[in-house]
C-alpha cells in the first residue's frame, strides 16, 4: 500500500490526530484526502475535500460513502473519551465510547470495505491505543471500548484478507492533543505518531506500537493480573 497517488478518508479530521492525518497524507503525496468531522465546518486543513460524517449514525456514514466512492485507504480516527469509570460511571457515557469507538468504526468498515475491494483492496487503520490492552482507574469506559475496538481489527482482518485489504491497528499511549492536555504524563507529539502510522502502513505491517506505553501495555498481556494491577490484591 503506497500513500502516495491513494485516495484517503480521515475520520474527526478537525483537530488532534486526525487533522495530523489530513495534512500528512497531502504532504506525502495523496491524490485526495476527504476530511471529515462531525462539525466539519471546523476542519482547517487547506486542499482536502471536506465531508460531514458522524460514524455512530449510520445513514450519515453511508452518504458519505456514496461521495468518497474512490477510497484506497481509510482511517479510522475518530474518537472520544468521557473518563468514566464502569461500576460507578454515567452509563449513557459508558456506552456513548462503545457507540463510537466499537460500533462507529464498525460502521465505517462496512460501508467502506466493499468500496475498498471495487477500488483494488487497500487499507484501514484503526486508531487504538495502549488502553486497549489495559485498564486504568478513571477510564473504564475507554479502555473496554478500545479492547472490543481492538478486537474488532483483528476479526475484520480476517475477514478482509480475501479481498486484499491491509488492517492495521495502531496502538500509543498518550499524544499532546486537546484529548489529554488535562494529563500532566509524557506525550508523543501528533505528527511523529501519524509518520510512524503512515510507514507502517507502507510497510504492510499489521500492528504498529507507537511508543514505550504500548509496547510495554502489550507485553503485560502475558503476565498474571496481579502483576499488572497489585492493587486489586486482596490478602487472604
Amino acid at each position: 500500500m503506497k500513500v502516495s497517488g491513494s485516495v484517503a478518508l480521515v475520520t474527526g479530521a478537525n483537530r488532534g490526530i486526525g487533522r495530523h492525518f489530513a495534512l500528512h497524507l497531502l504532504e506525502r503525496g495523496a491524490s485526495k484526502v476527504y476530511a471529515t468531522a462531525r462539525t466539519p465546518e471546523l476542519i482547517d486543513v487547506p486542499g482536502v475535500e471536506v465531508l460531514r460524517l458522524d460514524i455512530t449514525d449510520p445513514s450519515s456514514v453511508a452518504a458519505a460513502a456514496a461521495v468518497a466512492a474512490d477510497v484506497t485507504l481509510l482511517i479510522n480516527n475518530a474518537g472520544i473519551a468521557t473518563h468514566q469509570n464502569l461500576v460507578f460511571g454515567d452509563l449513557e457515557k459508558v456506552r456513548l465510547e462503545m457507540d463510537t469507538h466499537y460500533f462507529g468504526t464498525l460502521n465505517t468498515v462496512r460501508a467502506f470495505a466493499p468500496l475498498l475491494a471495487s477500488n483494488g483492496g487497500g487499507a484501514i487503520l484503526n486508531v487504538l491505543s495502549a488502553l486497549s490492552w489495559i485498564s486504568y482507574d478513571g477510564a473504564g469506559a475507554y479502555s473496554a471500548a478500545k479492547a472490543a475496538e481492538w478486537s474488532l481489527t483483528n476479526g475484520i482482518r480476517l475477514e478482509l484478507a480475501g479481498q486484499k485489504t491491509l488492517v492495521t491497528g495502531l496502538h500509543l499511549g498518550a499524544a499532546d492533543t486537546d484529548m489529554m492536555a488535562r494529563f500532566d504524563v509524557e506525550k508523543s507529539d501528533p505528527a511523529d505518531v501519524v509518520r510512524v502510522a503512515l510507514d507502517g502502513i507502507e510497510a504492510g505491517r499489521l500492528e504498529v506500537l507507537v511508543d514505550d506505553a504500548s509496547a510495554q501495555a502489550k507485553a503485560a498481556l502475558a503476565a498474571d493480573p496481579s502483576v499488572v494491577y497489585p492493587q486489586t490484591v486482596i490478602a487472604a
